[in-house]
């Protein structure tokens, strides 16, 4: 199994590297994904002899690209992103249902989950999804350019990999988000525990990724808009009957969107 390794960022980031196999060692070539600023990942990859092969880009906020031109100009790298965007550095642009091969020959298939942003993408391989600001452990990302109809199509998508699949965003969310979740579903039991290992695992400064697509359909309210219980909570929000998921999870967005904690 891949491990990839997390490489904190400004407040929340979180930036992957991924080696073509197991755990990060010295040696290895990893790839880059969303480097929202060059200096960590510099310092990561000489401190452990790490060479860079490719960057990964999943859309084009400044927290995933600004640190771009930096380790491009440093390694030579090439950049593979979305094609209807206007990140300036992208040499290999990519178009949904894309497969691509990098040169430490790892492959990944490109997923289009427009919502978020209109450009956004994600890259999933068996066992693995890395899915920028679209899904988050037990959230989704703020609808800045698409519509919630967009948004919950992409979402849909994701939601038919496996359940081992590995989910790796790009923000330490996981417990804000799973506080909501439980202002959402109060009865729910995987709701519970999960907020309580993950209050653990921030009491200890620990990473709360990744998740897992089982774990998010279980307790991610983004993902249960057919569920009853998240129907109920909605239409309750709303103050009106709810029409089915898709409108059930417009109304938790906006929701989220104002919600204090």
């Amino acid at each position: 199994m891949i491990y990839p390794h997390a490489i904190p960022a400004f407040n929340d980031n979180y930036i992957w590297l991924i080696p073509a196999a197991g755990i990060i060692r010295p040696g290895q070539t990893v790839i880059i994904i969303d480097p929202g600023v060059a200096r960590p990942v510099i310092e990561y990859l000489e401190n452990n002899k790490l060479q860079p092969c490719s960057i990964l880009i999943t859309h084009h906020h400044y927290d995933h690209v600004d640190g771009i031109e930096e380790l491009r100009q440093r390694f030579s790298l090439p950049v593979y992103g979305p094609a209807n965007s206007a990140i300036p550095w992208i040499d290999h642009p990519l178009y949904d249902n894309d497969e691509i091969t990098l040169k430490n020959g790892m492959s990944f298939h490109v997923i289009a989950t427009p919502g978020h942003t209109l450009d956004h993408i994600c890259y999933y391989q068996p066992g693995m999804l890395f899915c920028g600001d679209t899904l988050f452990a037990a959230g989704c990302g703020r609808l800045f350019e698409g519509t919630a109809e967009q948004m919950f199509q992409s979402l849909t998508q994701l939601t038919r990999l496996p359940d081992d699949t590995r989910i790796f965003c790009t923000h330490e969310y996981t417990l804000e988000n799973l506080m909501f979740a439980r202002h959402v579903e109060p009865e729910n039991e995987d709701v519970r525990t999960r907020l309580a290992r993950v209050q653990q695992q921030r009491a200890n400064s620990q990473i709360t990724l990744p998740s897992t697509m089982a774990e998010e359909r279980l307790s991610n309210p983004f993902l249960r808009c057919s569920e009853p219980s998240v129907m109920a909570a909605a239409s309750h929000f709303a103050q009106r009957p709810v029409n089915d998921a898709a409108d059930t999870f417009k109304i938790i967005r906006f929701w989220k969107d104002g919600w204090q904690g």
